[in-house]
């Protein structure tokens, strides 16, 4: 990935190096005879090429959440998840990369055998900390860097899925890589962050819409409103939707399961039923449904996230 001159003399070294690294996020069309038809175009932009493990919006969030943290002196980075997280992959990963410790508060009792995401993130050198269902809501009333209780000095706290409002900034700069005309931003939502950060980064006359992965999920709008109240915001064409979650968070039917098959045939993209799955189910379903106007233009995020395959399948 291309790093801008400007960045290079203000970001960290460490990071830049990693970030020169990345791959290429591309722009693809999907073609189906339904858009055609509904006279709708449909772009999907591939973070997913980024890395195949620091991918899609993880790398986007956690950017200059590493740069202000090594820049506090940081030597261990704690944060949160669950036993399949994205984020907490990724960051046991750029951890081990940055040489920085790093620490996983776990939601649920621990398993007697670790699954395979559980493994990495041992192998990368995060110290796993199992805690109750309970112990880990109170964990998201913790929002600042420095705000979990009996912190010591070095150590940095991080929220679940890197919800901040330092994230919203990483996630701006993919508006940077669209080099084409569009109407409307479609991107799938956990903690709704890199939503949050699109809002704020897309023009007053573009439409963006987030996806919800969660069951009633209708919490994310006060979510979302918190973390764009600081920024420069003026976008108010935003929405959630909050009916393609098929059940909630990780959970699945034949019926999302056999649309990932068909699209991944057709168009050889891999997805995943956690995220990036439910939001392209729901953007065919929107389009037939004539949801969208004739003539406009789409760009929807691949979140990544991959790796979520070895186990949401069985969730």
């Amino acid at each position: 990935m291309h790093v801008p001159k400007d960045r290079e003399t203000k970001m960290n070294k460490q990071l830049i190096a990693l970030e020169t690294a990345l791959g290429q996020s591309t722009i693809e069309q999907i073609k189906e005879p339904f858009m055609l038809e509904r006279g709708v175009e449909l772009y999907l932009k591939r973070d997913d090429l980024l890395h195949p493990i620091i991918s899609g919006n993880k790398w986007r969030k956690l950017k200059y959440i590493l740069d202000h943290a090594l820049s506090c002196g940081t030597h261990t980075l704690i944060s949160m998840g669950g036993a399949y997280s994205n984020h907490l992959h990724a960051l046991a990963y750029t951890g081990k990369i940055l040489g920085i410790k790093t620490v996983g508060m776990i939601r649920g009792e621990q398993p007697q055998n670790l699954n395979a995401t559980l493994k990495d993130l041992q192998q990368w050198g995060m110290q796993l900390h199992f805690v109750s269902r309970s112990e880990y809501r109170q964990l998201r009333e913790y929002k600042q860097f420095d705000s979990l209780p009996k912190l010591k000095k070095g150590e940095y706290w991080l929220p679940e899925g890197g919800a901040v409002e330092l994230a919203l900034q990483g996630v701006a700069e993919l508006l940077d890589e669209i080099d084409m005309d569009y109407d409307c931003l479609c991107v799938p939502c956990g903690t709704a962050t890199t939503l949050a950060g699109l809002i704020c980064a897309a023009p007053q006359n573009k439409q963006v819409l987030g996806f919800s992965a969660l069951k009633g999920a209708g919490f994310l709008i006060d979510d979302i409103n918190c973390l764009i109240k600081y920024s420069s915001c003026h976008n108010n064409e935003w929405f959630v939707h909050l009916d393609y979650h098929f059940g909630g968070f990780a959970k699945q039917n034949s019926e999302l399961l056999q649309f990932i098959k068909q699209f991944e045939e057709k168009h050889l993209i891999p997805l995943e039923p956690i995220y990036t799955g439910k939001m392209l189910y729901g953007i065919y379903d929107l389009i037939q449904q004539g949801y969208f106007k004739a003539g406009q233009k789409i760009i929807a995020l691949h979140t990544g996230g991959l790796q979520g395959n070895r186990g949401a399948f069985n969730a």
